[in-house]
């Protein structure tokens, strides 16, 4: 079924991952992967460029129809495959609005705490690194995650980003957890996010997507101190 479906993408991207995992969830696994190098500039490639001029990841085809931006990857699957695999949107209106809100509010995750700290340590050199831009990081790091920690202490235990299903939220909110855990940030002072990626990381459809390449090195130690 998934035959006529390619994936462009990059491994380790967080939004990759969040259409990947759409995919497994709807049994399309069988799709086209094409698996792109950023370090040689592949998503620049007249290919890729030919259907996403941004070149970014990821970017979709099924058929004739060209879908770019990883929340529009995902609610094109949820559309197009309503009846098949998980239903990732509720059709209570108050339910798919807190699904949709968390889906969309789930980029803060990615901007003000895992790819805020991250760039820091990454495009910064280390002797230009001051310690005032460290703890402002660090900051709005840790405002952000007690918002989500506070969002799943409400729910109580066992519960996912949304609710008691998993859905599309979990899909745009789980890479960017796992981004962090993947770079050592200690979650203790998060109990409820640090249970909740331990009951999302062994779903089939997470474990089916992992970066392939952090299945065979170890986590590193870059936020350790965060």
């Amino acid at each position: 079924m998934a035959s006529d479906m390619t994936l462009y993408w990059g491994a380790g991207s967080g939004p990759c991952w969040r259409a990947m995992i759409c995919l497994e969830e709807k049994g399309l696994s069988d799709y086209n992967s094409k698996l792109i190098s950023f370090d040689n500039k592949e998503h620049k490639s007249d290919e890729v460029l030919k259907i996403n001029p941004r070149g970014q990841m990821p970017t979709f085809k099924h058929g004739n129809a060209i879908v770019n931006e990883s929340f529009a990857i995902c609610l094109y699957l949820e559309n197009t495959f309503k009846g098949q695999g998980a239903k990732l949107l509720p059709d209570d209106p108050v339910q798919q609005a807190l699904v949709l809100q968390r889906a969309v509010e789930s980029q803060n995750i990615r901007e003000k705490a895992a790819f805020g700290v991250l760039s820091y340590f990454f495009r910064t050199k280390p002797e230009d690194r001051t310690e005032a831009m460290l703890e402002e990081k660090k900051k709005t790091c840790h405002e952000e995650l007690q918002i989500w920690e506070g969002y799943l202490a409400k729910l109580g235990d066992g519960s996912y980003i949304a609710g008691k299903n998993f859905t599309l939220a979990d899909a745009c909110t789980f890479p960017f957890i796992a981004t962090l855990v993947r770079m050592g940030f200690n979650m203790s002072r998060y109990p409820h996010l640090a249970k909740y990626y331990d009951l999302v990381k062994d779903r089939p459809c997470v474990k089916a997507s992992w970066p392939p390449h952090w299945k065979d090195t170890l986590n590193k130690d870059v936020l350790k101190d965060i």
